[in-house]
């Protein structure tokens, strides 16, 4: 798992994004695309490429993933009215950064997810 991604670039900086929040285990930033008013990404800052890669020795880092998610949703205002974490896995989940990454969305009401 050596793989370089953009989001390894942004967790040591060396491409100038404003982190909203960084720590020994994740890194947190706004999406450059967003789809809702608020739209964050949580990144682990060691590479972990989709979900299916997910090991027992990562179940702290993902707990510190969504611990952020609800301070920064705090931070942002929106936690009261509600958001949505979202983790996308490959293709056809609509990953497009192999470096797992949960979105954060809210800010307006988002409606139901799609219909099964």
């Amino acid at each position: 798992m050596s793989e370089e991604t953009i989001f390894s670039k942004i967790i040591r900086q060396e491409i100038p994004t404003e982190l909203l929040y960084q720590d020994d285990r994740v890194t947190a930033f706004r999406d450059i695309t967003p789809r809702a008013p608020t739209h964050i990404l949580i990144v682990p800052n060691i590479l972990i490429p989709t979900i299916n890669d997910v090991e027992t020795e990562h179940e702290v880092t993902l707990g510190r993933m969504v611990v952020v998610a609800s301070k920064l949703a705090a931070q942002e205002g929106i936690s009261e009215d509600g958001y949505r974490l979202i983790f996308n896995c490959n293709q056809h989940g609509g990953q497009e950064v192999f470096h797992i990454h949960m979105h954060l969305l809210g800010g307006k009401p988002l409606g139901p997810m799609l219909a099964i």
